[in-house]
């Protein structure tokens, strides 16, 4: 056992005269002699290295603003002690590793962050530790200090060691101008756009010359002057003051009434020229409901091949009035054409409801029955802008088509052989009135219309009726007990002016014979003329 030991003396003694350090004896030796030195991963130069890293804290940017929780990033530098061994390799003995900061905060101040692993810290390049303060409002201005304990682990001379040094690193409070929303006025309105107004005060104790105070959002629901931010210039705000900004914010469409957040700062010149930046600012949003519109009480005047009426009321379901309302057929069927694409019901305050008659007309090849029109309301908002709300559909029933008048005639029978004047009813059964109304009667033998086939009205308003008169003649080819059709069309004006004419409507006409029940009128004049003739011829033979 002494002859072992005195070997390892000596074996010791060469290395060290060699310049070779203990350790790396150490590092070949096994059993409970060996030396406590490399752990395991160690590069085997580093044995004959001796140095250890130098750890110290700076802070670039020391300022804090009273009110809030300040982020601040340290900077933790590296200048290692490099004391032997080969100088190429000397980051090997003075790169902190594995380094761990816990930072704590004198006075008023408090340490927001926790304690933080920042990796290696080489001599070369410094490393950042990011540190979130709580600075209370109101706290006296001046340099506060934070202690550091900084915990590494360093390799030298082959062994590996962990450390823990303490350091502090002074930051200011400064006492700038600062600045805080102390009021917040908005009418915006989900799917529409309103005016913010954002009043501030500066509560530090600096003038603030050329404030540029900007408001803006991240969010693609939310804009600020149709975009992502806008800049509002203040020449000057002194201590105490407060200014009033004002900001277009649109509000997307189809979204819930809640809070959204515009983020703000305000960069100044301090009295000194320099330029600063307070961007703490931060400011909700309640958006007003979104404008919306209903229909009720609707009623359907429609029929195929004839203009009519839709007839409703509007109300204004929405949060603020509503300007130069109008009601809009906002459908896009062949065979739904509305007369006017709409039509106006004035201003609606919110809650307000107003009747509407919108005129639409259903073309003749259209098919009767129930339909869901396509609607929509127009106006405009408080900025005069127009706006429309196109959420809206009805069920109407369109009734089938029908003829314009009714034609009847109050006695339909004629003599055979005669010949008679024919008062037709005329009613007009269109939902307009009708004007310049003019009828022709038309007849083929053995009917004809004689000397008097058409008749004339002004106007006919819907529903009403009126009578014409016609003269009606029989051929001597037309035989009692049998009946004839005649014939009518109108032409008239609808109420805007146009110019209409009809399908041709046939009525009967029944032939009866002569009220005296003997030969028709012609056989009449044949039997005299033979009559008389045969008396003429026995009057010449008695002479």
């Amino acid at each position: 056992m002494q002859t072992r030991t005195l070997s390892v003396v000596l074996v010791s003694i060469l290395l060290v005269s060699s310049g070779v350090g203990v350790g790396a004896v150490g590092a070949e030796l096994t059993g409970s002699n060996a030396a406590p030195s490399v752990g395991v991963g160690t590069p085997a130069q580093a044995s004959n290295i001796g140095g250890s890293p130098d750890l110290d804290v700076y802070a670039p940017n020391p300022n804090l603003v009273p009110g809030r929780t300040n982020a601040i990033t340290l900077q933790i530098a590296n200048d290692g002690n490099f004391r032997f061994g080969n100088a190429a390799n000397s980051d090997l003995v003075t790169t902190a590793r594995n380094v761990r900061a816990e930072v704590e905060a004198n006075g008023p101040l408090s340490v927001e962050s926790g304690e933080t692993s920042i990796g290696s810290v080489t001599t070369s390049v410094p490393s950042e530790l990011p540190v979130s303060l709580n600075v209370p409002e109101g706290v006296e201005p001046g340099t506060y200090t934070l202690d550091l304990d900084l915990t590494y682990s360093y390799i030298s001379s082959g062994e590996s060691r962990t450390v823990t040094v303490s350091r502090d690193v002074e930051v200011r409070v400064r006492d700038d101008a600062r600045f805080e929303v102390v009021d917040i006025d908005s009418d915006a309105q989900i799917g529409d756009s309103g005016t913010v107004e954002a009043t501030i005060e500066n509560v530090g104790a600096e003038t603030a010359r050329s404030a540029d105070v900007t408001f803006g959002t991240q969010s693609t629901s939310v804009t600020v002057s149709d975009g992502q931010s806008d800049t509002v210039r203040i020449e000057e705000i002194d201590p105490g003051e407060t200014v009033t900004v004002a900001y277009d914010v649109g509000v997307a469409p189809d979204l819930p009434v809640q809070q959204y957040t515009l983020a703000g700062s305000v960069q100044y010149e301090d009295p000194d020229g320099i330029t600063r930046t307070d961007d703490g600012l931060s400011l909700g949003i309640l958006p007003l409901a979104e404008q919306e519109f209903t229909f009720a009480n609707v009623e359907s005047q429609l029929r195929v091949a004839e203009d009519g009426e839709l007839v409703g009321t509007v109300r204004n379901d929405g949060p603020v009035p509503a300007r130069s309302v109008v009601v809009q057929y906002a459908g896009d069927s062949q065979s739904v054409i509305p007369a006017e694409r709409s039509t106006a019901v004035g201003t609606l305050d919110s809650g307000e409801s107003a009747t509407f008659s919108l005129p639409i007309a259903i073309g003749g090849e259209a098919e009767a029955g129930l339909r869901s029109l396509d609607m929509a309301v127009q106006y405009r908002n408080d900025e005069d802008e127009m706006r429309a709300f196109e959420e809206l559909v009805v069920d109407v029933e369109v009734a089938p088509e029908r003829d314009r008048f009714d034609v009847a005639i109050e006695n339909r029978s004629i003599q055979s052989g005669g010949t008679r004047t024919v008062d037709v009813a005329v009613t007009n059964n269109l939902n307009e009135t009708a004007s310049d109304v003019e009828a022709r009667l038309f007849a083929d033998d053995p009917l004809d219309t004689g000397d008097t086939d058409t008749g004339y009205v002004q106007s006919l308003d819907p529903g009403e009726t009126t009578t014409m008169t016609f003269e009606l003649t029989t051929t001597g080819s037309a035989t009692a007990g049998s009946t004839y059709p005649i014939s009518l069309d109108f032409r008239y004006d609808d109420a805007d002016g146009d110019s209409q004419l009809t399908d041709t409507f046939r009525v009967p006409i029944d032939v009866v014979e002569s009220e005296d029940g003997g030969l028709p009128l012609p056989v009449i004049i044949v039997a005299l003329l033979v009559v008389g003739t045969g008396a003429l011829v026995v009057y010449r033979r008695r002479q």
